[in-house]
């Protein structure tokens, strides 16, 4: 598997972030390519819970992500499953100055492989899954500050 990452510092406490993270209404804001979620089902964001989430037209058709182990204040394991991936995402909230880092990972398996699956998922897919991820990770900051300020 095949490991993407992203992390960023927020001035905010590390009970707001999670709050932000997993309030799934406020998703389509910052979750890059995500269109609409569809349906919560379970006690999100407890284990066992699931969201099942919509992409754009040029994105990841549907998306699952099943709660594999929840920890409040430290973070989330999802399973995560679409039409071209399967794999493990993690959030994880630690405080850092000047508030909450927060750190996004994804182990990821593609579905579909080839003789030259290795060299593409090198040269472009990892990227394009860390840019994600990234972004995902600023835009939620952006939102967290959008949060803060409307208290």
């Amino acid at each position: 598997m095949r490991t993407a990452r992203a992390s960023e510092t927020f001035d905010a406490t590390v009970a707001e972030a999670e709050s932000c993270w997993y309030d799934t209404t406020r998703w389509h804001l910052w979750v890059d390519g995500l269109d609409r979620v569809v349906e919560v089902d379970g006690a999100w964001p407890e284990t066992g819970a699931t969201v099942t989430w919509q992409s754009g037209p040029a994105g990841r058709g549907t998306v699952v992500e099943r709660v594999i182990a929840h920890e409040p204040l430290l973070g989330q394991a999802l399973e995560v499953k679409d039409g071209s991936i399967r794999g493990r995402q993690s959030v994880a909230f630690a405080p850092a100055p000047p508030g909450v880092e927060v750190s996004l990972a994804l182990e990821y398996e593609l579905l579909r492989r080839s003789i030259v699956t290795p060299v593409v998922d090198l040269l472009f897919i990892k990227r394009a899954m860390a840019a994600s991820l990234a972004q995902t990770v600023s835009r939620f900051g952006a939102e967290l500050a959008a949060a803060r300020e409307t208290r």
